[in-house]
C-alpha cells in the first residue's frame, strides 16, 4: 500500500506539517457540489446513488487535494437500513417518526446490507478512483447520537427526549443501544471490506450527558463497536469523535480503544496535550474562523500547529465546515498548514 499519511499518524507516527482533511468536506460550500444536489433528488437520494456519492465524495479532493476523503453518506442511514422512514427537509434536517418504547424489539435488519448496498459499491468505487496516497475514511454515528434522532424524531438543542427515555425506560433503552451496536459494526466491517483504511465514530451529542451516562451511553456502545471492528480488522485505525465531552476526552481514549480522538473547537491546548500523550488526536480549529478567514484564521491555525503540531496530530476542523464557507478560505488554510513546514 502506498503510504497513506492520515493512516500512519492514527498509528501513532508524527508529522510536521500534519495531513489534513474537513468534516463534512464535501458540501454545501463547494459550487460544484450544489450544482449536483440540485439534480439528484432528494438528500438520500444523492447518498444512495454510487455515481453521485462517488462524483461529490471526489470534489473536494480534486479542488484541494486534502490527505484523506470521506464517504458521503449520513449517520442515519443505520437506522433507515432498520426500517425506519427517514427524510430531510431544508432547514429543518433528518425528519424521523419517534421511535416507541415498543417498537424497538421489532427493529428488523433483514434488509439491511442490501439497502446499504449502494453506500458499499461508493466505497469500492472511491478506493479505485482516488489517488493511491489518499486516505479513505468510513464512518459510522455513535449509538448514543443515532438513538437521540430515532427517539426525538429529529434533532433538538439538548436532546432531552432521548436522555428522558433512557432515564425512564433504562433496559429498553440499552437494548436500543445494543441493536446500534450490532448493526452499526458489521456497517463499518463492510466499508473496511469495501476498501476503508480508516473509519470514524461521530458522536456529536455525547456533550449532553452527565457522568454515569456518559459511561453507560457514549464510553460502554463504543468500546463495544471498536472491539468487533478489531476483531475483524485489528490493523485499522478508528477515531473517535465526543463532540463536547470536555475533561474526559482522554478517558474516553483510554476506555473505548480508539487509535485517534477527535477534539472539538472548546478543548484547550493544554488539555488536548493530555489526550495526545496517549496517541493520535484530529481537530481543532473552530468553524467560525476558517468562515472567518483573515486573522482569525491565521491565528486559528497556528495555534493548533503550534499546540499539536509536533505530536501525532491529523489536521481538521472542531466540527463540520460551515455552509456559508468560501472556498477561498479553505485555499488559505491549507497554504497556511503547508507552508509551515518549509524552511
Amino acid at each position: 500500500m502506498t503510504d497513506r499519511k492520515v493512516v500512519e499518524v492514527l498509528k501513532g507516527q508524527p508529522m510536521f506539517p500534519p495531513p489534513v482533511w474537513l468534516m463534512r468536506q464535501a458540501g454545501r460550500y463547494l459550487p460544484e457540489y450544489r450544482e449536483i444536489r440540485q439534480s439528484a433528488g432528494s438528500f438520500l437520494d444523492l447518498c444512495y446513488n454510487p455515481d453521485l456519492a462517488v462524483e461529490v465524495t471526489l470534489q473536494p479532493i480534486r479542488r484541494f487535494g486534502f490527505d484523506a476523503s470521506i464517504l458521503f453518506s449520513d449517520i442515519l442511514v443505520v437506522p433507515h437500513a432498520l426500517g425506519r422512514d427517514l427524510r430531510f427537509e431544508e432547514g429543518a434536517g433528518p425528519l424521523m417518526t419517534p421511535l416507541a418504547a415498543s417498537e424497538i424489539e421489532r427493529l428488523d435488519g433483514s434488509g439491511f446490507h442490501d439497502r446499504l448496498a449502494p453506500v458499499y459499491q461508493t466505497v469500492a468505487r472511491l478506493r479505485a478512483e482516488l489517488p493511491a496516497e489518499t486516505t479513505l475514511i468510513g464512518f459510522c454515528g455513535a449509538p448514543w447520537t443515532v438513538a437521540t434522532y430515532m427517539i426525538a424524531g429529529r434533532g433538538t438543542p439538548d436532546q432531552a427526549p432521548a436522555k428522558l427515555f433512557s432515564f425512564r425506560e433504562r433496559e429498553r433503552f440499552e437494548a436500543l443501544l445494543n441493536v446500534l451496536v450490532e448493526w452499526s459494526a458489521q456497517y463499518l466491517v463492510r466499508q473496511i471490506d469495501a476498501g476503508a483504511d480508516v473509519v470514524q465514530i461521530f458522536d456529536s451529542w455525547a456533550g449532553v450527558l452527565d457522568e454515569q451516562s456518559f459511561e453507560a451511553f457514549a464510553v460502554a456502545p463504543v468500546r463495544e463497536l471498536v472491539r468487533r471492528v478489531k476483531a475483524r480488522y485489528p490493523e485499522v485505525p478508528v477515531i473517535g469523535f465526543p463532540r463536547g465531552a470536555g475533561g474526559r476526552y482522554a478517558a474516553y481514549r483510554e476506555k473505548t480503544g480508539v487509535d485517534g480522538v477527535g477534539l472539538d473547537w472548546t478543548v484547550p491546548i493544554e488539555l488536548g496535550r493530555t489526550v495526545q500523550r496517549g496517541g493520535a488526536i484530529q481537530g481543532n480549529l473552530d468553524p467560525l474562523r476558517l468562515l472567518a478567514g483573515g486573522r482569525a484564521l491565521e491565528e486559528g491555525v497556528d495555534a493548533v500547529l503550534s499546540g499539536f503540531g509536533h505530536g501525532p496530530l491529523v489536521f481538521n476542523l472542531g466540527h463540520g465546515i460551515l455552509p456559508e464557507t468560501p472556498p477561498a478560505h479553505v485555499e488559505a488554510m491549507l497554504k497556511r498548514i503547508r507552508e509551515a513546514g518549509q524552511p
